[in-house]
């Protein structure tokens, strides 16, 4: 038997020899039968029989197929030579319809693909190309044995395959992006394509589509090394990808042909910094109006210095009489003020402010006589506002919150999930190993390959336990009412009606084994180059990772690289960490399961979530296993939200301890504390408390009525809305109640009658801060963003019900308090009484003294103003420069709590991905798909408009740096017109059978569809005609993609195109991939670069004929919705801002009787409050957002609390110089806004840094800091040295007043012949010293609150109230 076989070898090598490489002979003709070497093969591997002898003449059909199947050998009917068979022919067809279904979008491609395999197997000199290596004994199909060829060696030119290889190097597959060319270059893919090895695959039989092993030798022209005697290296002329084809085929479009695009202009740079002569702009402009305003204000020194100067001169002089000078050159001492020199202004702002002062006087008088009946009236309209909590709507979504229903992205988003169904849930994994060590594999078909640690087959084996885990997921549910699992709410695109568990889209590394161990567990021995070695997992891995798309590898093993649900795994889902495509050193696995996104209203919506809640639960049981050897993050679609309501409620404690810390300091702040024995009667325990009330009715009043009116509430407005508030009402509630401790009552005044005068003196400048805000608030909701619209109309209805219930229930609650203390009854232990009386001299605290004394003096020295100066303006022009850096956007992660597991994934997410989200460019209803023109401007391949929809996408991929797309759009028009091509078997109709004339699918036999959809055109463009367009297109929507027929568009294009009931398309879309997007920024400026993009699309399909006019296209990511508002922020920022600023400066003119400078000083302290907070945020790192803006408009009203109540106080002081007037507000209306606003806000604020959110901890404790901080800082430092310098003069008019009645009680005390103590307490009448009552009422005069009082009384009132005995209230 050996002999045998030892003969045969023999005589098998001596024909081999004896073959002469003759032109006109053939080296094999005829088929023989399978491939008996070849198993598991795609397509039947039928090889030729070895046969050398003459070529054939070719008539008839026989040379009718061979011109239809290779024109390129068509010498003309009689003329035409050929060495193979008919039947041959048809198995070449065949196996020439399986490439064509890809590379036909491109004919030159397609037409160089042929010819080789024509030449190859039909040439009339094929002895001279090829040399026959291998044989083997078959029997035929007629049952006779014949030796068939089952390798040989292809000779061609470098020129010839060179030019082959670059014509089809840039065919793309619309479907993934991607290119052709990667699924027939085996394990190297596209990128490291070369001839040699395009070549190399399509001769190796292991691929499962070749019959036999061809062995192709690229040799240079002119170069015989290597080449046998008589062989002659093919050297036929390949077609550049820019010619047409003989056949009539038109040159290939641009996007799979660089030499077809036409000549593109350079891109312009990219804008670069705004500069000045090189450098920075805005520190060049920052520095020139710091050198500016530096050197008016020192200017306006030496003029005040000349000045003062000149009026020495003139005193010397005796040129008028002498008088006191200070150092800012204003006279000491009053002069003479007559009725000629009162200017209108200062009588309106008078009349202004009598006409106030008398309203709130005889107001609060009446709510101090009637405070039960006040707060009774007060509880019940409290009541009935908050009653509509109980339809409170608490807004949670984020795109609710931060995306306008009128926003353009907001549009586009309800556009695309109206039409499309919306992007599909995400639950992923991103899995590492970082302490395993790799190894080198010597793969027998790859050579030497690296794999990372990670990449072993332990760890992928634990992937799969894992991920068979979660699929295995199944529970109860109420919803379904029986048990669900993943196949209820799993994304399957390619069964999409009624999936199967293995129909559910899950991506990951071990479905390229089809989750199977018996394919990972795999191995086989096979011999490549004579050289035998097993192959096993990692060699199918190599390949798969390079050939996502394929059907069977090319190792022995056989074995498919298809998901198990019937979609490729592209390498970018499955494995990242990788540089330079190195798939197998990937540092992470990813492993991802695809949920349908219903809507909230689906009952399967509630099945979605609970599925998720059991993945995660599985996915952290799993991650405290001791037994995992992975480190990993995870994330489900529901844990954003999960996360932020889990933050929200551990928080809740740490604002209750803020709000607590802030009541603690109000009880005991407002407090008189003269005696330890008084301590409990003179504690302000439940005036402090009654205050808290009063903001919260006021936030709870706010949020009943919009709940009433249908107004939705969001958490920012429930952790904002009181701390302002609070700020606001604590700061009036602060200069009220000082106000009253400070003041002594009058000889025969009733307590009621005091507070109302008391109120009086301060509710002007309380109603200035609460309508100034208030007002700005109102006009804050003419924002476009819902989340600030909301908080500013809940912010102004609040601090307008905050001061009316100010000006109701607390005066009633003090006016209670006041007889309470009165009576000297103990705090809360009412029916106590203690003995000690109350002191008779008024309460100062320790503040006031403090400021009146020591600060106020030092920060108005002479030197030290002009130090302030300097500092603040440097600051204002250091913070202007910050304030153009500022980061605008906000990182997703921050909406997370510290510790949260979704931190770690975006960690995770943005290291280890390696491609961006996806985008869709979206049409809309008005363009004509069924035309040849809208076919054409919308596709790319042969015969489309070079700037086509999908061509433009392709031009901007090639600049991904500027564009931020990676990967080009599937267009499923191009697959369409391709799915048609007669030149593959995609599209057919029965011609037999029950179903007659209907489309046949590829996998039946050609015997029962033997016709085509469509016929060949001639001039090698295929369009459809409208009727076929229509008639076909759902079958291609429907149609499965297979080897037969990989352009099928189920799964890829089903839910890509919407059409209504007549057939017309009313909305399709193309997706393309962003570039790895990591921040805010990179998502802003992408959205800013695809729209720029879609828009050019569209401008170019309007001119297309029958688009409607108003035909858009548009592009979506279902992140759009987020990152749009950072593309307006911007100037919507400063319009709200300068909205809130409008009101300060108006209302504070208003009430101080249109004194304009005041106004003025007011606005430019708060914009320089305002400007320094963004300066500061750009230092401390927090980025702008609609978040940072709502607390710079909040920043807007809690500087107004620390500005106006500071102008108004030196605005109606009678000081005689603008220093002592400063000094006066400093230390009298500094110490209330002190005590008041910033010492109640720093507490609660402080407490906010425990907080676990990272929100709360940026934009809620440090802004909120920097806010109080600066806030303070120019309100009880920068805003008294400006005023002493450029505030408004004395009211002459006031003067005018107080003269006149000194005069007139100087002519009464002369004939006053007894004066009488005036100072009485309800129930409790003492007689007091007359000289020492005398007194305190002259030293109390000095106040700037009794210079208001004196002001609004007449003079015969004052002279009244002044010689009246006291008497018992």
């Amino acid at each position: 038997m050996v002999c045998v076989k030892a003969l045969i070898a023999f005589l098998t090598c001596l024909v081999l020899s004896e073959a002469q490489h003759e032109p006109g002979y053939c080296a094999f003709y005829e088929e023989c039968g399978r491939n008996p070497s070849v198993g598991g093969s795609l397509i039947d591997p039928t090889v030729p029989c070895l046969d050398y002898s003459r070529a054939r003449p070719i008539t008839g059909q026989h040379y009718m197929k061979l011109k239809r199947v290779c024109p390129m050998l068509d010498r003309g009917e009689g003329n035409t030579y050929a060495c193979c068979s008919s039947r041959q022919l048809s198995s070449l067809e065949k196996s020439l319809f399986l490439s064509q279904a890809v590379l036909v979008r491109c004919p030159s491609c397609a037409e160089n693909f042929a010819h080789l395999h024509c030449i190859n197997t039909c040439s009339p000199n094929q002895s001279q190309m090829l040399k026959i290596t291998k044989v083997m004994n078959i029997t035929t199909y007629e049952n006779i044995t014949k030796e068939a060829v089952v390798g040989y060696q292809a000779f061609l030119t470098t020129t010839f395959a060179d030019a082959s290889f670059q014509s089809c190097k840039n065919v793309r597959i619309p479907a993934t992006g991607g290119f052709a060319i990667a699924t027939m270059c085996g394990r190297y893919g596209a990128k490291l394509c070369t001839p040699q090895r395009w070549y190399d695959f399509q001769g190796d039989s292991s691929n499962g589509l070749a019959p036999l092993d061809i062995d192709f030798r690229l040799i240079k022209e002119g170069d015989t090394e290597g080449v046998p005697e008589g062989m002659i290296p093919y050297n036929g002329r390949a077609l550049k990808c820019n010619e047409t084809t003989p056949s009539g085929g038109q040159v290939c479009s641009c996007q799979d042909c660089q030499e077809s695009c036409p000549s593109m202009p350079p891109l312009s740079p990219p804008p670069g910094p705004f500069t000045l002569s090189g450098t920075d702009g805005f520190l060049v402009i920052s520095i020139i109006l710091l050198v500016l305003l530096t050197f008016a204000f020192l200017f306006y020194l030496s003029v005040s210095c000349v000045m003062k100067s000149k009026k020495r001169e003139d005193e010397e002089k005796g040129k008028r009489k002498k008088k006191g000078k200070d150092q800012n050159c204003n006279d000491v001492t009053q002069q003479v003020v007559q009725p000629s020199e009162v200017t209108w202004a200062d009588m309106k702002s008078l009349a202004a402010q009598d006409f106030l002062s008398a309203i709130f006087q005889r107001w609060g008088t009446l709510m101090a006589t009637y405070p039960l009946t006040v707060l009774l009236v007060s509880a019940g309209v409290v009541a009935a506002f908050s009653a509509g909590l109980k339809s409170i709507e608490l807004t949670t979504d984020p795109v609710e919150l931060w995306s306008a229903p009128n926003s353009q992205a907001r549009q586009e988003k309800d556009f695309h999930d109206t039409h499309f169904d919306p992007f599909f849930r995400t639950n992923q994994l991103i899995l590492t190993a970082p302490d395993r060590k790799g190894h080198i594999y010597d793969s027998l078909l790859f050579g030497p390959q690296n794999f990372s640690g990670l990449v072993s087959k332990d760890l992928i084996t634990e992937l799969l336990e894992l991920q068979t885990r979660i699929r295995n997921i199944s529970f109860w549910s109420e919803d379904l009412n029986r048990t669900a699992s993943l196949k209820d709410v799993c994304f399957a695109p390619l069964n999409p009606s009624n999936p199967a568990v293995t129909d559910c889209a899950i991506n990951s590394l071990p479905q390229y084994f089809q989750n199977s161990m018996d394919n990972i567990n795999a191995k086989v021995n096979m011999t490549e180059l004579g050289v035998t070695k097993e192959v096993d997992w990692r060699d199918h891995l190599i390949y798969c990772l390079n050939s996502p798309l394929s059907f069977k590898d090319i190792t022995d093993l056989g074995l498919s690289c298809m998901a198990d649900y019937g979609a490729p795994v592209f390498p970018f889902l499955a494995v990242g960490g990788y540089e330079n495509d190195d798939y197998t050193n990937a540092q992470a696995f990813i492993l991802t399961f695809s949920l349908n996104n219903y809507a909230r209203d689906n009952p399967k919506f509630k099945v979605a979530m609970h599925w998720e809640k059991e993945f995660l639960k599985i996915v952290q049981d799993y991650q405290k296993s001791p037994d995992t050897n992975f480190t990993f993050a995870y994330m489900a679609e529901r844990s954003l939200e999960d996360e932020i309501n889990r933050t929200t409620a551990e928080d809740i404690p740490i604002f209750m301890i803020s709000y607590a810390v802030i009541f603690v300091y109000i009880a005991v702040a407002l407090g008189e504390y003269s005696s330890w024995k008084r301590l409990l009667v003179d504690s302000k325990f439940l005036v402090g408390l009654g205050g808290i009330l009063v903001v919260a009715c006021s936030v709870l009043a706010s949020m009943g009525f919009y709940s009433w009116i249908g107004i939705p509430s969001s958490l920012v407005i429930l952790q904002v809305v009181p701390f302002l508030v609070l700020a606001v009402g604590a700061d009036n509630i602060f200069i009220f109640v000082l106000e009253y401790q400070r003041d002594v009552r009058r000889p025969g005044e009733r307590r009621e009658d005091q507070i109302g005068r008391v109120l009086g003196n301060v509710a002007p400048s309380m109603l200035l801060c609460s309508l100034s805000e208030s007002v700005c608030f109102f006009l804050g909701a003419l924002s476009t963003m819902p989340a600030v619209k909301s908080f500013a109309l809940y912010a102004a209805l609040a601090v307008l019900m905050d001061f009316i219930l100010q000006m109701t229930a607390f005066v009633a609650l003090l006016s209670l308090d006041a007889r309470r203390q009165d009576n000297n009854r103990c705090e809360v232990l009412c029916c106590v009484k203690v003995s000690t009386q109350r002191p008779n001299k008024p309460n100062e605290g320790f503040l006031l003294p403090f400021m009146r004394k020591y600060y106020a003096p030092v920060l108005l020295h002479r030197y030290t103003r002009i130090i302030v100066m300097l500092v603040f303006i440097f600051v204002f022009c250091g913070s202007l420069f910050l304030m153009f850096n500022v980061k605008v956007g906000l990182d997703q992660e921050l909406a997370m709590p510290q510790g949260s597991y979704m931190l770690d994934y975006f960690q995770y997410l943005y290291k280890y991905f390696e491609v961006g989200v996806p985008v869709y460019f979206v049409t809309k209803r008005g363009y004509k798909f069924t035309s040849v023109e809208g076919m054409n401007g919308v596709c790319s391949s042969v015969g489309c408009d070079q700037f086509s929809l999908t061509q433009k996408i392709q031009y901007a991929t090639d600049y991904p740096d500027r564009s931020y797309l990676a990967i080009p759009a599937n267009s499923w028009v191009d697959d369409f017109i391709d799915w048609l091509n007669p030149g593959s078997k995609c599209c057919r109709l029965y011609t037999i059978g029950p179903n007659l004339g209907k489309f046949c699918p590829a996998s039946e036999s050609s015997f029962l569809c033997a016709r085509k959809c469509m016929a060949t055109p001639p001039n090698g463009v295929l369009r459809p005609s409208v009727e076929k367009f229509n008639r076909f297109l759902p079958d291609f929507l429907g149609n499965r993609p297979d080897l037969q027929c990989p352009k099928g568009g189920l799964g890829a294009y089903d839910t890509a195109v919407v059409r209504d009931e007549s057939g017309e398309i009313i909305a399709s879309r193309f997706m393309a991939y962003h570039t790895p997007l990591t921040n805010s920024q990179e998502f802003t400026a992408a959205l800013q670069k695809a729209r720029e993009l879609a828009h050019n699309i569209t401008m170019g399909m309007r001119k297309i004929p029958g688009t409607s006019p108003d035909f858009e296209v548009f592009p979506y990511t279902v992140t759009n919705v987020f990152y749009e508002q950072y593309l307006t922020i911007v100037p919507e920022g400063l319009f709200n801002i300068s909205l809130c600023l409008l009101p300060t400066f108006v209302v504070c003119c208003l009430l101080l009787g249109l004194d304009i400078r005041s106004g003025l000083l007011n606005l430019i302290t708060i914009i320089m409050i305002t400007v320094d907070t963004v300066g500061v945020m750009t230092l401390w790192g927090i980025d702008y957002n609609a978040v940072a803006l709502i607390n710079l408009v909040t920043a807007v009203g809690i500087s107004v609390e620390f500005v106006s109540h500071m102008t108004r106080s030196f605005a109606l002081s009678n000081k005689p110089t603008h220093v002592e007037r400063a000094m006066e507000a400093t230390a009298s209306m500094g110490s209330a806004v002190f005590a008041g606003v910033a010492m109640t806000n720093l507490p609660g604020i402080l407490v906010l840094a425990f907080a676990k959110a990272q929100l709360i901890q940026i934009f809620f404790f440090r802004l909120n800091l920097i806010i109080t901080l600066l806030g303070m800082a120019h309100g009880l430092i920068f805003l008294p040295v400006l005023l002493s310098y450029f505030g408004p003069g004395v009211n002459k008019a006031v003067q005018l007043q107080l003269q006149q009645a000194k005069a007139k009680a100087r002519q009464e005390q002369e004939v006053s012949t007894q004066f009488y103590d005036n100072l009485s307490y309800e129930d409790n009448e003492i007689k007091q010293d007359p000289h020492s009552n005398s007194s305190k009422v002259v030293t109390e005069a000095s106040t700037p609150s009794k210079i208001m009082e004196n002001r609004f009384l007449t003079v015969s009132e004052g002279l009244q109230q002044t010689l009246n005995k006291s008497s018992d209230e």
